[in-house]
């Protein structure tokens, strides 16, 4: 079955296409706790193009092999992070726990340089199913920089 729609929060400028081994499982874990939606599948292809409300987008592809640039060894994404901004962290972190995924790092709460102020949010870092790591985030504000002499 192929569902074809464009995505509701328009096209991303870049989006990452990342390869799974069990694709099923890897739709479940993303468009259950993660709380993305599917904007356009090819299901008998194993390829999922997924978006959040907020405009997160991600394609998800099962490994056929003809992408692979080397060898692809478990946890995948070795030297990559994902940043997904959500609206609502502790939702999402309550989707997680309920599922019984755990948190790679946090909840934590960091403030930083954005050149003429600080920019604040709080951060979950997970892996997904095949061990690509996600810091999933909420902005929580701005603030000035002030000048310590």
């Amino acid at each position: 079955m192929t569902t074809y729609q464009p995505p509701k929060t328009g096209w991303a400028k870049m989006v990452p296409e990342i390869l799974v081994n069990d694709f099923d499982k890897s739709l479940a874990f993303w468009t259950g706790p993660l709380g993305f939606n599917i904007a356009y599948a090819r299901i008998e292809e194993r390829f999922a193009y997924l978006e959040r409300p907020e405009g997160a987008q991600v394609m998800l592809s099962y490994r056929h092999g003809g992408w692979e640039t080397g060898n692809l060894e478990q946890p995948f994404g070795r030297g990559v992070m994902f940043q997904i901004y959500v609206s609502d962290l502790d939702k999402i972190q309550s989707a997680l726990e309920l599922a019984e995924i755990k948190l790679h790092t946090g909840p934590r709460e960091v403030w930083r340089n954005w050149g003429d102020r600080e920019g604040g949010a709080k951060e979950i870092f997970i892996q997904d199913p095949d061990g690509y790591l996600l810091m999933i985030a909420q902005n929580i504000g701005e603030r000035p920089l002030f000048d310590v002499d």
